[in-house]
């Protein structure tokens, strides 16, 4: 029998590689560090309202993404910390499962604008970013993360988180 230490650390380490994978995948398809962001791994901030293993995951896995992009060190840090506060909030809407993707999508849509202003100089005002990057997280939490919630949905009672 697995413990429950292990299976968490195994299912956060999971969740982590995914949220690699899918950000270089992203990133291969030009799709991950523009003004509108679309992250295929931001979907994955919805695992939290199924297991709190998906909280370090996904800021372990943001994180590596971020330095493997090549981030700058405040992307690196603010990006990371925007996932992890999105999958906090996440986690304590367990209980209502459809509304998991807000959280990421509010915090990424009010830290990441000022990242991209100030870190990276990228020109353009903060509402402007607000605008761009709250709608690349709407795409990748809102519709591909209530995807992912709804194929969850149908498999978990075969999941043993």
């Amino acid at each position: 029998m697995i413990s429950k230490k292990t299976r968490f650390l195994a299912h956060a380490s999971i969740i982590a590689a995914l949220y690699v994978v899918l950000t270089y995948l992203a990133t291969l398809l030009g799709l991950s560090s523009n003004a509108v962001q679309i992250r295929f791994s931001e979907a994955l901030t919805v695992l939290a309202a199924y297991t709190p293993a998906a909280i370090p995951g996904l800021f372990i896995g943001c994180f590596l993404s971020n330095i493997f992009a090549g981030g700058v060190i405040w992307d690196i840090l603010f990006g990371s910390l925007a996932t992890l506060l999105g999958a906090l909030g996440t986690y304590a809407l367990k209980k209502h499962k459809y509304l998991a993707p807000l959280p990421p999508i509010i915090a990424n849509t009010l830290i990441v604008p000022f990242v991209l202003r100030y870190a990276y100089g990228a020109p353009g005002s903060i509402g402007y970013f607000m605008l761009t990057v709250g709608a690349g997280e709407v795409i990748s939490c809102g519709i591909l993360g209530i995807l992912l919630i709804t194929a969850v949905n149908k498999l978990e009672n075969r999941i043993n988180w």
